[in-house]
């Protein structure tokens, strides 16, 4: 008997998340998998060549649920995708990551008697100013499954005392998707197009609110940024580009003669210029450990992270907005005397989807 499983995605990380599991349920031919998009994030490189690439079926359902204040976009997923669930009646639900879609799909689906598996489970930053925070919390309580990413994860899920029997350490699915596109990545040489020297660049992404919604910690990064001694490419976030005119600090940004601001870039676009780049300085969750899995210094723009195997076995150090710790990391990084990244980091993305896909099959026997 065919049993049908449901992943559902909420923002472009939750694609990439979802494609090697798309792939690895075409071994199972008694499970019928689908794709829910939620409409969270909407991005227009997302065409047929962005799924064909991904190994991935187009979403079933798109729910148009768009952007929004968080409790209004929360219930929105949750309205929407009760109706999918009810029509569907899947045997499990996937949620992926930490985005609102996330915690409100789980919490339909246990509201429905629908087992949740939640991938990339257990990660904390333990900074409850971040919404992120909070939906991994809950959809970790939520979850029957739970795919932890690394050793932490474990420790946390342990701590908060969420049934064990459920959780499994399988690695980093994102580096999966990374070692996927590899080949793509490698010869797509993006700096190129920008006229820019491979390890003679430092590239940027920088979005939190906690960096850019206040005028004193967006001026605190741009006084960063002028400070790095070389050429800087910032694909720009809309959220940051917002901000920079607001606060009326556009015309500051653009005297820059040492940096180029560009449009956000597709994903191997940037994967490309972050293995080409000498340093990342980024506030992202993933861009740790693709930077790890490329070896590139990674200064991560915040006081915490939810993924610390990155910075204890990788190429990342939490640096915040502090000026004298950031340039210290630039000199180390530029001298080569930056901590590289451990086997064990670059081999967190092995078979990932395999040991998920097939806990899943056992489960649903």
């Amino acid at each position: 008997m065919t049993k049908t499983i449901i992943s559902v995605v909420g923002a472009r990380p939750n694609f990439m998340k979802v494609g090697p599991l798309e792939r690895q349920f075409k071994d199972f031919p008694d499970i019928n998998h689908m794709i829910v998009h939620t409409g969270q994030h909407y991005d227009d490189l997302m065409s047929g060549v962005f799924f064909d690439d991904l190994g991935l079926s187009a979403p079933a359902r798109h729910l148009g649920v768009g952007s929004g204040r968080h409790g209004e976009m929360t219930g929105k997923v949750m309205i929407e995708f009760e109706k999918v669930c009810l029509d569907i009646k899947p045997e499990l639900v996937i949620v992926v990551g930490d985005v609102n879609s996330t915690i409100a799909a789980a919490l339909v689906a246990r509201k429905l008697f629908i087992p949740v598996a939640h991938v990339e489970a257990g990660l904390r930053s333990f900074d409850e100013t971040m919404p992120e925070e909070w939906n991994r919390r809950l959809t970790d309580c939520l979850s029957n499954l739970l795919y932890v990413s690394e050793p932490a994860g474990m420790k946390n899920l342990e701590r908060e005392g969420i049934q064990m029997t459920g959780a499994l350490l399988v690695g980093d699915i994102m580096l999966e998707t990374l070692s996927m596109f590899l080949p793509g990545i490698e010869s797509r040489r993006r700096w190129v197009d920008f006229n820019l020297t491979p390890k003679n660049y430092v590239l940027v992404t920088i979005h939190r609110p906690s960096n850019v919604d206040e005028r004193d910690a967006l001026e605190q990064v741009i006084e960063i940024l002028e400070s790095l001694p070389q050429k800087v490419i910032f694909p720009i976030h809309p959220r940051t580009r917002k901000r920079l005119d607001e606060f009326g600090l556009t015309e500051r940004v653009n005297r820059m003669k040492n940096l180029l601001l560009v449009e956000p870039q597709a994903y191997i676009d940037f994967l490309s210029l972050l293995e080409g780049c000498s340093i990342i300085l980024s506030d992202s969750g993933s861009v740790q450990a693709e930077a790890s899995f490329f070896d590139v210094p990674c200064l991560v723009c915040r006081e915490n992270t939810e993924r610390p195997v990155y910075c204890e076995q990788g190429s990342c150090r939490l640096v915040g907005r502090d000026p004298k710790l950031t340039k210290k990391s630039v000199e180390e990084a530029l001298a080569g005397k930056f901590p590289r990244s451990t086997d064990y980091v670059k081999n967190l993305g092995r078979d990932v989807a395999k040991k998920i896909t097939v806990s899943i099959h056992d489960f649903l026997k």
